[in-house]
């Protein structure tokens, strides 16, 4: 197991080092300060280097301002809300100021909702059991499974948009399915904000325009761009947004759900128990009639995960110090250098929806021609202690459709989890507290895995 502090002496293969010759410009430091910077992975060849985590679209390293925040609460926690003691009331008051947090972070309208919940994809099927009893969702194919899946597994009509050739081509996908649904009935169009498997930036403002003038409503994921860029629920005009807390620099296990109030209200509640329940009338005899909170407290039911939370609105106060310019100068600076790298490659052949120059986050991924992704990924590992991910990336029709314009992937063995296809591909990410020389080992570590043939 790797040490997670520097020994005094430490040691660098030559494999893992980037020739001088290919060493671009420098690059300013990261502008967000992350633990694990000082993580050294053991290499197969001996001895170990500085660990380079370029796995964070699946999930991002723990600001190292969050973990001050959450270090400093812990002493203090207690059971949130009804709670008469110090320790409750003040949780209960934390609790609640982290919601606001959350909310001014993503530009919510003052009749709002903030729903505190599990995960990106708890968000969503949350959203999915309170949708109208006839709605009908739109999603494109090209969505990850979070967003892909819940509608039709919570019992709602599902149109399945295909894949568009560019942003201005998604929109008018989106406008001709609107236009086929029936006058007067609800509907949802679900949309990501940016590709966990291409980085590329959907149009999502004028997507949520176009359903407007079909009196359709707008969920957007924004797992993969709330790292990388600020969103503005009120400026985007989308009716509700989800996102994750492990992708924005905080531990696991806190998600929101922020958007419109009536159909959440009008729902059953998500979860049913403590908290979700204003009183419960009735009993053994008329049977138990329990009376539903409205608000959030609606689908909060249990004792919720406060120090996620805490976090979770912690790493929004961190992006919000750093601001988004710094975040996406740096990002972009080593997306050009990882591109520009790669693009030297012959055998590499990086994967995009809607072409080579759309505007995209820091995430790209490739193939390279002739190789097992899953072995060439465990390589970078082993070999140059470069951590990446092999798969479909939970993004399935996508990948395999991308995968199907070139010969470039190979049959690989099955990865396990929701990546076990026979093809896969590489996917590198990284974000706003990733070194330049990250980028630039896994340029040169490219070049000389597929220098061996």
């Amino acid at each position: 197991m790797p040490s997670l502090t520097a020994p005094a002496a430490p040691r660098t293969p030559a494999a893992a080092a980037t020739p001088a010759a290919d060493v671009p410009p420098a690059c300013p430091p990261p502008p967000l300060a992350v633990l694990g910077d000082d993580v050294r992975a053991p290499l197969t060849g001996g001895g170990d280097v500085p660990y380079a985590a370029l796995d964070l679209a699946a999930s991002a390293p723990a600001a190292r301002a969050v973990w001050e925040e959450v270090a400093d609460y812990l002493p203090l926690y207690g059971s949130v809300h009804r709670g008469a003691g110090h320790l409750s009331r003040l949780s209960t008051d934390l609790f609640e100021r982290d919601r606001r947090t959350v909310a001014e972070f993503l530009g919510c309208r003052p009749d709002d909702q903030v729903v505190f919940t599990r995960s990106t994809t708890d968000s969503l099927n949350l959203l999915a059991a309170a949708l109208p009893a006839d709605c009908t969702v739109l999603v494109f194919e090209t969505e990850h499974h979070a967003a892909l899946l819940p509608w039709e597994h919570h019992g709602h009509r599902v149109v399945t948009l295909p894949a568009p050739a560019s942003p201005a081509d998604a929109v008018a996908v989106a406008a001709a399915a609107l236009r086929e649904l029936p006058v007067g009935r609800p509907a949802l169009l679900c949309v990501t904000g940016a590709s966990n498997v291409t980085g590329e930036l959907w149009p999502v403002a004028e997507l949520a325009e176009v359903a407007r003038e079909y009196a359709a409503r707008t969920v957007l994921d924004a797992a993969q761009l709330v790292p990388h860029r600020a969103v503005d629920v009120t400026e985007l005009g989308v009716d509700w947004v989800a996102f994750s807390g492990h992708k924005v620099y905080a531990p696991f296990g806190a998600g929101v759900l922020a958007g419109r109030a009536d159909w959440l209200d009008e729902a059953e509640p998500y979860l049913a128990g403590g908290g979700a329940s204003l009183r419960v009338d009735g009993g053994a005899v008329d049977g138990l009639v329990p009376v539903w909170q409205r608000g959030p407290a609606r689908h909060e039911a249990g004792s919720p995960n406060v120090v996620g939370v805490h976090a979770l609105a912690a790493a929004c106060r961190a992006l919000s110090e750093v601001g988004y310019a710094a975040v996406t100068a740096h990002e972009q600076a080593l997306l050009r250098r990882l591109r520009d790298g790669l693009s030297t490659v012959p055998a590499v052949r990086e994967l995009s929806l809607f072409g080579p120059d759309a505007e995209r986050v820091a995430v790209v991924s490739f193939v390279v021609e002739g190789r097992d992704s899953a072995e060439f990924a465990r390589r970078l590992s082993d070999e140059f202690g470069i951590g990446v991910r092999a798969g479909l990336f939970c993004a399935h029709p996508l990948l395999r459709s991308l995968l199907a314009e070139g010969d470039a992937a190979v049959p690989g063995p099955d990865a396990g989890g929701c990546d076990d296809s026979p093809v896969q591909a590489v996917r590198a990410s990284f974000g706003a507290g990733t070194p330049v020389e990250h980028v630039d080992r896994l340029v040169s570590a490219v070049r000389r895995l597929t220098a061996e043939g």
